[in-house]
């Protein structure tokens, strides 16, 4: 039962209350699961009991309601197990080892041992970088090589890039991400790899892995203009649309357009794109004001602008553009930013699945992002 207390801190201030009714129940899960382990009560003597208890160890857990501060109890004779700190560790540990990889093959020394103890990482040896990679490695393969058991008719592809280190040189990379939503409405991030560019080669093999564990049913495929994108679409996806992103249209468009005037040309952008009728104006507009790169671009993807109209009306805001690709590599580039570079692929790839993993499982357990009934 909920202590009173707290329902009443939880009432005068929410921000606040939330953080200690958080913390009074993940400390409550932890004392649960602590007594499965150790088969005894606290100070209970049973022939059952596994360990004896060692008091707790502080742990700091990141939330949405903030950083709370939770007791971890401690065993003597095993270690404690817990599926509180699960989410939080596999993502951690996974930055954790990258920043120690780097330490130990001398490119990245600047700062590590205070990054480290900000972890609460004691020790940095290849031993505990090896077996932490390992156990990584273990869920991330899982991960992308699961069965794809659901048909999904919207398919969003895009990349972003970080610096790895290959032949004792760093250099940009591209992370490539498919994400989906489901015949039954729930987004699912289906994929994910990293390449050396974007070429229609590495998507065609990309596109041809996610066939190969099931992906079917694919009627929509939302992407930037990239023409590596574009030509790998073509045969895996017979008879599916591709749709340029919006957001990626509109940008492509201003690039060439003094900064004077992208305002007022994104605005027209943004009326021509509900009402196709006048994008030739546009069209027109940008040629006799010597933007003719702009309207080229234009031209180049008009046809590709209004496909997503052929679904539910409800559906077009959220099958026009890659926004929800955006803010999953937005988060890639807020929680890689400690590390800056990675040692190598695996160090990178252990920390950008780790993070799809959690992205996922929470597109997986909350409401759905769209209704199918519509269809």
């Amino acid at each position: 039962m909920i202590p009173v207390q707290l329902l009443e801190d939880y009432l005068i201030d929410q921000k606040d209350g939330l953080k200690q009714l958080l913390t009074w129940f993940l400390n409550l899960v932890m004392q649960l699961e602590a007594m499965q382990q150790v088969g005894a009560e606290p100070y209970e003597r049973v022939e059952s009991r596994k360990a004896l208890r060692n008091g707790y160890k502080e742990r700091s857990l990141k939330t949405r309601a903030g950083e709370l501060k939770l007791k971890k109890p401690q065993f003597r004779e095993i270690s404690f197990e817990t599926k509180v700190f699960e989410r939080y560790s596999r993502v951690e540990r996974a930055l954790i080892n990258a920043v120690i990889e780097s330490y130990l093959q001398g490119v990245s020394t600047r700062k590590v041992k205070d990054i480290v103890s900000q972890f609460g990482i004691e020790e940095l040896s290849a031993s505990s970088v090896s077996r932490i990679a390992k156990e990584l490695d273990e869920k991330a393969e899982e991960f992308l090589k699961r069965p794809i058991e659901r048909p999904i008719p919207y398919l969003f592809v895009d990349a972003s890039y970080f610096k790895v280190r290959t032949d004792s040189r760093y250099v940009t990379k591209a992370f490539l991400i498919v994400t989906g939503i489901r015949d039954d409405g729930y987004r699912e991030i289906l994929g994910a790899r990293i390449a050396d560019g974007e070429d229609e080669l590495f998507w065609s093999g990309f596109f041809q892995d996610l066939l190969d564990r099931g992906l079917s049913g694919v009627k929509l495929v939302i992407s930037d203009g990239h023409k590596g994108i574009q030509k790998a679409v073509e045969k895996p996806f017979l008879g599916a649309s591709w749709q340029m992103c919006h957001v990626h249209f509109v940008r492509a468009v201003l690039r060439n357009v003094a900064k004077k005037y992208q305002k007022e040309i994104a605005d027209k952008l943004k009326m021509a794109l509900e009402d196709e009728t006048k994008m030739h104006e546009l069209v027109l507009d940008l040629e006799n004001r010597g933007y003719s790169k702009s309207a080229d671009t234009i031209e180049r993807f008009r046809f590709s602008l209004g496909n997503y109209r052929a679904f539910p009306r409800e559906h077009w805001r959220r099958i026009r553009t890659t926004n929800g690709l955006e803010r999953i590599n937005k988060e890639l580039k807020r929680r890689t930013r400690v590390a800056g570079a990675f040692p190598n692929d695996e160090s990178f790839m252990r920390i950008g699945v780790s993070l799809l993993i959690d992205i996922n499982e929470e597109w997986l357990t909350t409401k759905k992002y769209l209704s199918m009934d519509l269809e």
